[in-house]
């Protein structure tokens, strides 16, 4: 039997991010984590008016804040679950990546991959922010490769369906 873990082990880390809120954003609630467990925080549409998506179409979508991420991280705009689910809205470039250097506002390219208009208001809780440690590659350029028991087998190479 493993030994009992308390709840201060398995806390998330946290790491300090410096936020500003754009002009004209003051009224919309800063993002945030909907549940004790939750990775991501929600991000909100910082629109003037509602911006319909058609089937097919693909909007960007302020979200009225700027971000500080510090060195060593990263910031990865993802979709919603419920979004994707039941109206088939989708982060077009996911996982989105804010850099740690990048301190524009942070923007959401939606895609609607549904079958009916889709509406965004200002507000809307439209896509997912994770913070995320990054490690940075040092290249080693070798001749040959270690040798793994999958080698250089392609795409469905592992088997399955999916």
């Amino acid at each position: 039997m493993s030994p009992k873990r308390d709840d201060s082990e398995r806390a998330a880390q946290s790491v300090a991010v410096e936020l500003r809120r754009l002009r004209g954003a003051d009224d919309l609630p800063l993002p945030q984590y909907m549940s004790d467990g939750a990775s991501g925080m929600d991000l909100m549409a910082a629109v003037e008016g509602a911006v319909e998506i058609e089937p097919g179409g693909v909007a960007l979508i302020p979200t009225g804040i700027a971000i500080a991420v510090p060195p060593g991280y990263e910031g990865q705009v993802r979709p919603r679950s419920g979004l994707a689910l039941k109206s088939g809205i989708l982060v077009l470039n996911t996982p989105g990546t804010i850099d740690s250097d990048y301190r524009g506002e942070i923007g959401v390219i939606l895609a609607n991959l549904g079958r009916e208009p889709f509406t965004v208001e200002r507000g809307d809780r439209i896509a997912q922010l994770v913070i995320a440690a990054v490690a940075r590659a040092e290249w080693t350029e070798r001749d040959v490769l270690s040798a793994t028991a999958r080698g250089g087998g392609g795409f469905g190479h592992t088997g399955g369906t999916g």
